[in-house]
């Protein structure tokens, strides 16, 4: 018996009708859809980055470039340079300095730094800084070496003022300056030893006008060279800033 002849022409349209049904064209949203991943194959969403904490600290000194600073140009300035990660503010006739750009903070904060003398005998790194509306400045070295304290308090200077302390400073060795400023107090130490704690209440803030350049912050050298590294700044915590108000309060009622 003979097997029954299938015609090509029928076995043409079998093919092709194969071939639409498994793979031939489809509307957009077919294939959209077709091709979105399903659910449980996706990949899980990438962990948002963690937000900095508030009360960090904050660089203001790369280590490579100045950054975030301009020179201002008092006369007779130095030069300013990046060197082996630091801040070399040559000696000027009589000054050099820096000055921050990229915003600060008015209260409730606090700068550190490391400064070292390398030539001349006179203030290093006087650094201004705002107390509020106000500006002031920490003077670290100055009338012919040995001066510490604000600048200027009551319209005194820091040779002057309640604040005037005296202190010898060695060639080529760091020094660690930090300076707090609160609602109630301004505090600045020179490495462990707490050189200027006033009560701000009571008090007129000022800086003498060679400083101008360097508000609302900056860091100024005087016929000397200082190197300076490690410029940081954080917002103090609430907790901090209460207990430095009741601090305050104990030493008011003390007069």
């Amino acid at each position: 018996m003979k097997s029954p002849s299938i015609s090509p022409l029928r076995v043409f349209v079998t093919i092709a009708a194969s071939l639409l049904l498994l793979g031939g064209p489809r509307p957009p949203e077919a294939c959209r859809a077709a091709d979105a991943p399903r659910a449980e194959s996706a990949q899980p969403a990438a962990e948002a980055a963690p937000k900095k904490a508030p009360y960090t600290w904050r660089s203001m000194f790369d280590g490579k470039t100045l950054k975030g600073w301009k020179v201002p140009r008092f006369g007779g300035d130095g030069e300013v340079a990046v060197k082996d990660g630091t801040i070399v503010l040559g000696m000027g006739d009589p000054m050099t300095g820096i000055t921050w750009t990229g915003g600060l903070l008015q209260n409730n904060y606090e700068v550190q730094l490391e400064a070292k003398r390398t030539q001349g005998i006179d203030f290093f790194a006087t650094t201004t800084f705002p107390i509020g509306k106000d500006s002031c400045s920490f003077v670290v070295g100055g009338w012919a070496g040995t001066v510490v304290g604000l600048s200027c308090v009551d319209y005194y200077d820091a040779s002057d003022n309640i604040t005037s302390k005296f202190m010898a400073f060695k060639d080529d060795q760091w020094y660690a300056i930090r300076i707090r400023v609160s609602d109630k107090k301004v505090e600045c130490w020179i490495d462990d030893e707490k050189m200027v704690d006033l009560l701000r209440e009571g008090h007129k803030f000022d800086i003498r006008m060679e400083v101008d350049l360097c508000r609302p912050f900056g860091i100024a050298t005087y016929c000397t060279e200082g190197v300076l590294r490690n410029i940081r700044v954080r917002q103090l915590k609430p907790e901090e800033v209460a207990k430095i108000a009741e601090e305050a309060e104990k030493e008011q009622s003390r007069y």
